[in-house]
């Protein structure tokens, strides 16, 4: 009896024992009811900074300098010793560059990274005849019919046929037609253009 009770603790206690860097964590869906979320997305290289992002800046040995901040409508940040710096527009490398350009004057050799922790400023909006209407986040290449996907699908009085895309260009709106029907069977594929931020997709 000790010895199956034995083989029996043995058994059991290594699973008890697991270190918590093997486990994987999967985030609740929901119920539908709470807010929209978007998977993180980690921006490429030539990503460009953009209002209301929100950048964390670290500066090595220096904590009180290091933070994260948002990017003001203006486009710039506000950090100790530099006061306002322009980020808006520049990459996270270009950023972190003339960071370190203008640290250096109170700083031996700073050592800075730029990192996008969260994109605000890249947005679509979806209206009209689908079941979440409102504004989506822009994942980099994104098409009309991805973008759909995501809206949770169409009412029953949607018109698939007059669907259409937004766009503002030089100060003036551009009508974008989009068949869902025809481009979900391979056909118009021309119109499943790539969306831009500030896009509009309209189901009338």
């Amino acid at each position: 009896m000790r010895i199956k009770t034995l083989l029996l603790l043995l058994t059991v206690i290594p699973l008890q024992a697991q270190p918590a860097s093997n486990r994987t964590t999967t985030a609740p869906s929901g119920n539908g009811n709470g807010p929209r979320t978007s998977p993180v997305t980690v921006p490429s290289a030539d990503y460009r900074i953009g209002a209301q992002d929100v950048l964390t800046i670290s500066v090595w040995k220096e904590p009180e300098i290091t933070r994260t901040v948002p990017v003001r409508p203006d486009g710039k940040i506000s950090l100790p010793l530099l006061d306002d710096v322009q980020a808006a527009g520049l990459t996270p490398m270009e950023l972190a560059a003339n960071i370190t350009s203008g640290l250096k004057k109170f700083i031996a050799d700073p050592q800075v990274t730029v990192i996008v922790t969260e994109i605000n400023s890249r947005h679509f909006y979806v209206l009209g005849e689908v079941v979440r209407p409102g504004a989506y986040p822009l994942l980099p290449g994104m098409t009309v019919l991805q973008a759909l996907s995501g809206a949770g699908g169409f009412s029953q009085w949607a018109n698939l046929n007059e669907i259409y895309v937004l766009r503002d260009e030089g100060g003036k709106q551009v009508r974008y037609p989009f068949k869902y029907k025809d481009v979900l069977k391979g056909k118009r594929t021309e119109q499943n253009i790539e969306l831009k931020p500030g896009d509009t997709i309209v189901v009338p």
